[in-house]
Formats: structure tokens, sequence, C-alpha cells
């Protein structure tokens, strides 16, 4: 069986999708899912390509016991629609972007992360980019609380 891979989107790959990467692997590691599911990350715009982490996300994440620190920014490429069996992005702007570069056949492999989070009253991850670190507590518990509901989902969808 191939790998179900999971790609987690924000604008600039250095908050958000890094964190919910981070969150998410860790998940798959305690579940003893790694040779079943792949992890990655990536932003709709360049602008931090090659870059790392934000150190309040990757602070954040280190002081849940996840380490983000060696993910590096990329970009989504047209690749990634084709390869990936899961797409989410953090906001509705983001899941725009994608919607807009994705082939149709493959635009159901798009959704918000959010739609997995037990609150329906949330659909966005916030940015917390120009926020305080309190936004970095919010979005991470916000991710964590989501990220388990996608692993549940995704061990019941592919009986795994």
């Amino acid at each position: 069986m191939k790998p179900i891979k999971v790609l987690f989107v924000c604008m600039g790959n250095i908050c958000r999708s890094p964190t919910a990467h981070g969150v998410f692997q860790q998940l798959v590691d305690n579940a003893n899912l790694t040779e079943h599911i792949s992890v990655e990350s990536a932003g709709t715009i360049g602008y931090h390509v090659g870059g790392s982490p934000d150190p309040r996300a990757t602070a954040m994440a280190i002081s849940r016991a996840v380490d983000i620190s060696k993910l590096v920014a990329r970009k989504v490429n047209s690749d990634d629609y084709v390869q990936q069996n899961y797409i989410l992005a953090m906001d509705y702007d983001n899941l725009q972007n994608l919607q807009s570069e994705c082939p149709e056949h493959h635009s159901d492999k798009l959704e918000l992360l959010l739609t997995y989070h037990p609150d329906n009253d949330f659909k966005e991850v916030p940015d917390p980019y120009y926020g305080g670190d309190k936004g970095f507590v919010n979005v991470y518990e916000m991710i964590d609380q989501a990220c388990a509901n996608l692993l549940a989902h995704i061990k019941n969808e592919n009986a795994i």
C-alpha cells in the first residue's frame, strides 16, 4: 500500500502549516503509522521558501514536546495536487488560492483543516504572525484538536 500523503497549507509555511505538520507527524509517529502516512507542509506564497518556521511557532511547539525546528518552508507546486491525498488549508484565503490552481479532477482533496475540529464554530486557523504569543498558543490548541480528529478520520477511511 502506498503511503497516504497529507499536506498542510498556510500562506508562508512558517507558522500554521509547519505547526500542523509537526503536530500531525507526532500523532502519526505515536500511532506507529509512519509507513502508512506521509506528512508535509507548504505555503501558497514563496516569500519564505528555504526558511525555518517562525521562532514563536517553534517555541510553542517545543513547549508541547513537538519539534518543528528542522522543517523548511516551501511553496505548493503543481505536483502536490496530483501526489497528495489530503490538502488541508488553514483558512479560506489559502483554500481559494489552492482551488484556483488545482486541476478540477483533484479538487476533492482540498478542504479546511478545521473541518476536523470538534467545535463547529471554528472555521479558520487565524494567522498568529502579527499577534502576540497568546495567538500561537490558541493556534496550537486548534491545530492539535483538529489533527487528532483528522488522524482518526484517515485511519477509518483507509482502514489502517
